[in-house]
């Protein structure tokens, strides 16, 4: 069973943690436990309890009226508002919850509501990229376990592919070929797989090879396809070469494909291109390239 510190708490559900000390005090919302040193500690079910409080204080309901709720009552409340509420916030905390309770089907109502009614290019948008956002910045503080961000990225995952299923494939003689990877030592496949939706919805074709691609292996693809445009990310430091070396040795290799380059690496290093190269420096760069290219 994990541990939270109060300090946790309070980066996961957005309450300071003087005012989660009150609720305690005055309230008696959750009662921590103590180390031998009286020091406070939370557990995973304290954790999804104040989860559930804060968004539904959040959304205008008094902590005293929450107080007299049953945890049934909290719970029905909850999943009235995340099916009703917009409101960027609400999605967040609603999302958050369900990766902390590892709940399969409020995610799933969540998403589904979004996409009903945003489409699924701006639920990504507007929804799921903030709230893979604020997953990583929980996961660099501790304040979420590999299982959690597992089994959301998962589901994440299943939605696009699913999305990118659904879209026709394209043909004819005119239609832009792309073909799209990961290189070696690269993790960003949900990021991959959202730039494969984007350009088969925009009516490209898109080779997605996926992880761990070296140049020797885009070779072989690249002879029998000839793809006009080749895409990859690079967030990730190069142990093998520098990245301005990678970056070149695709350049030279694949003289007669425009090569689109993105990731936290090429942006900060501020890699010079050859011709050929483009540096696309932000999702929002990217989309422009892809509208102005359709």
């Amino acid at each position: 069973m994990a541990v939270y510190s109060i300090k946790d708490l309070e980066k996961l559900s957005g309450v300071k943690a003087h005012t989660i000390r009150i609720w305690e005090q005055r309230y008696g919302i959750i009662n921590p436990r103590r180390t031998p040193t009286n020091i406070r500690y939370y557990q995973d079910d304290d954790l999804k309890f104040l989860l559930n409080i804060a968004l539904l204080n959040k959304n205008g309901i008094k902590i005293s009226k929450i107080a007299n709720m049953s945890k049934d009552e909290v719970a029905e409340k909850v999943a009235a508002i995340s099916d009703i509420n917009s409101e960027y916030g609400t999605q967040l905390d609603a999302l958050t919850i369900s990766m902390i309770e590892m709940d399969e089907m409020k995610f799933d109502r969540i998403i589904s509501t979004n996409i009903q009614q945003l489409g699924f290019e701006r639920t990504m948008l507007e929804v799921i990229l903030p709230f893979l956002d604020k997953l990583g910045v929980l996961w660099l503080t501790g304040s979420i376990n590999p299982v959690q961000e597992n089994f959301i990225s998962y589901l994440i995952r299943q939605k696009l592919i699913v999305a990118i299923d659904a879209e026709p494939l394209a043909q004819g003689e005119t239609v832009k070929k792309f073909l799209i990877y990961l290189p070696e030592g690269e993790r960003q496949e949900l990021s991959l797989l959202f730039m494969h939706y984007l350009l088969k919805v925009r009516g490209h074709q898109v080779l997605y090879i996926g992880q761990d691609m070296s140049v020797y292996d885009l070779k072989d693809i690249y002879k029998v396809h000839r793809p006009d445009f080749i895409f990859t990310m690079i967030s990730e430091t190069f142990a093998r070469e520098p990245v301005q070396q990678y970056v070149d040795t695709l350049s030279t290799t694949f003289p007669d494909a425009r090569i689109l380059l993105t990731g936290y690496q090429v942006v900060a290093q501020d890699v010079p291109t050859l011709g050929n190269v483009r540096v696309l420096k932000s999702l929002e760069q990217t989309l422009q390239f892809l509208d102005q290219l359709a």
